[in-house]
C-alpha cells in the first residue's frame, strides 16, 4: 500500500507514464512541484492541458503546427507556407521532433514530410500505416526533384529508406540518404547540430 497521499500518488503514477521516468524520478518531480510556487505549477498544468488543443498536424507535411482559431479548414505549418523554401526538395523524417532537429542544423532549406513511424514487420507496422501514400501524391503533383531520406540509422529506419527508394525512383525522382555522420542505432532528435549538418551535406543516392 502506498504511503503517499492520494493526490501525490496520482501525480507520481501519471509521471511514470512518461518515457524514461521511473518511480523514483517521478516522486522527485512531484515533490519539486509541491514545493514550487502555486502559479508556476498551474502554468505548467495549463500548458500540458492545452497541448493537444493548441497543436495539430500540417495538411501537407504532417509536421506539427499551431491551431489558429481565426482559420477555418485544414492546417498548414510555417515551413510549408514559407515561400523562401526550396520546394523541389523534400526531407523525409520519422517524427515531428526530427523536423526541429534538422532545422537546427541550418543546412537544409527545403520542405519536409513526416512519416510518423517506420516500417517494422515485427511490430505489425507496414507501409500503409505510415504517411507514404501522401508522400507519393506530393512527389507526383508538386514538381519535386529530390527526396532526402533522413530516417534514423536503425534497422527499421534503413528498411524504410530502402522501401522509399524502391517506390519513388520509378517516378524519375532522385532519392538520397543522409550520410553516415550519425551513429548506428542513434536518434536524429538527439544528434548535435554540427553532426547533423555534415550528414545532410554528405547525403548520397540510394
Amino acid at each position: 500500500m502506498s504511503s503517499y497521499p492520494a493526490p501525490l500518488e496520482r501525480l507520481i503514477r501519471e509521471l511514470c507514464k512518461l518515457p524514461g521516468i521511473g518511480e523514483k524520478t517521478a516522486a522527485r518531480l512531484a515533490f519539486f512541484m509541491l514545493k514550487e510556487n502555486a502559479d508556476d505549477v498551474m502554468a505548467l498544468a495549463d500548458s500540458i492541458g492545452k497541448l493537444k488543443q493548441a497543436l495539430g498536424l500540417c495538411r501537407t507535411c504532417f509536421g506539427l503546427c499551431e491551431i489558429d482559431s481565426r482559420r477555418d479548414g485544414e492546417l498548414s505549418c510555417r515551413v510549408c507556407e514559407d515561400p523562401r523554401r526550396e520546394r523541389e526538395k523534400i526531407c523525409v523524417v520519422e517524427e515531428p521532433s526530427d523536423v526541429m532537429a534538422v532545422e537546427k542544423s541550418l543546412e537544409y532549406k527545403g520542405l519536409y514530410h513526416v512519416l510518423h513511424g517506420t516500417i517494422s514487420p515485427l511490430d505489425g507496422v507496414g507501409p500503409d500505416a505510415l504517411k507514404i501514400r501522401e508522400l507519393l501524391e506530393r512527389v507526383r503533383n508538386a514538381g519535386v526533384h529530390e527526396i532526402i531520406v533522413a530516417t534514423n540509422p536503425t534497422v527499421e529506419g534503413e528498411a524504410t529508406a530502402l522501401y522509399l527508394s524502391k517506390v519513388i525512383k520509378p517516378l524519375g525522382i532522385r532519392v538520397t540518404r543522409i550520410a553516415r555522420g550519425l551513429p548506428m542505432g542513434g536518434d536524429i532528435e538527439y544528434t548535435d547540430a554540427v553532426t547533423l549538418g555534415k550528414a545532410l551535406e554528405g547525403r548520397r543516392e540510394i
